[in-house]
């Protein structure tokens, strides 16, 4: 089961506010102050992006106006701690390279792209690197707002139909509050784990509570019992 990509939840370039290297400090600090925005990109004649300016970019000079001098024996952080705070144009500020996120991955890729570089936004960007966008961890928040149905009615219709191939008549799926509750009857155990694990990974779904029964445990070497797990026994037709 993919995940929604970041085409689809991701601010589109127009709506982007964006700067270029030349931008003056102040007017970098406006935009994020008055759009409510943690960080812009940095763009060339072109639109590719060349970096990125964030909130910490800034406060470098505002930190560095409150501190004493560098040490002399300050290392390569100290040195670009003092460079952003003497900049005044956006191309000194910025962090470069950018790191971005194509329109083509996953929400997960860019949520774990967020975490591992503790930043709050990605520019989305074409194969030579022009602006398509920007993606924030809102935009990845707004998947766990999904309504309760549309959850319910993805998980029969793509996960159980398309992807499983089980008749969603013999699963019954409720939701509530994004936790979905799994019952039903299947062959055999193999298939109600993975509808449970494959539920779990649908965009919105906060919990699964698997209660599937199943007729075989096929964990194991050797065939399980013939009675249905936690549900009751199967008979064959005739018995």
């Amino acid at each position: 089961m993919r995940h929604r990509l970041v085409l689809n939840v991701m601010t589109p370039a127009a709506d982007v506010v964006l700067v270029q290297a030349d931008t003056p400090f102040k007017e970098v600090a406006r935009c994020l102050a008055d759009r409510g925005i943690s960080a812009v990109p940095v763009v060339d004649e072109h639109t590719h992006v060349i970096g990125v300016v964030s909130e910490a970019d800034l406060l470098y000079k505002e930190s560095r106006l409150q501190s004493r001098k560098p040490s002399v024996f300050g290392g390569r952080q100290e040195v670009r701690a003092q460079h952003k705070a003497d900049a005044v144009l956006a191309g000194e500020l910025m962090t470069s390279p950018a790191v971005t996120i194509g329109p083509g991955d996953d929400v997960v890729r860019a949520a774990r792209r967020m975490e591992d570089h503790k930043v709050k936004r990605l520019p989305v960007v074409d194969e030579d690197g022009r602006l398509l966008g920007i993606v924030s961890r809102h935009d990845l928040l707004r998947l766990f707002t999904r309504p309760d149905a549309e959850i319910r009615s993805e998980i029969l219709q793509d996960v159980l139909l398309r992807t499983l191939w089980i008749d969603p008549r013999e699963v019954d799926v409720s939701v509530i509050d994004g936790v979905v509750r799994l019952r039903g009857t299947v062959e055999v155990r193999s298939v109600a784990d993975l509808v449970g694990r494959v539920v779990r990974g649908t965009d919105g779904v906060v919990d699964v509570v698997n209660e599937i029964g199943y007729v075989r445990d096929d964990s194991g070497d050797k065939p399980a019992e013939s009675a249905l797990h936690g549900v009751f026994e199967r008979r064959r037709p005739g018995s």
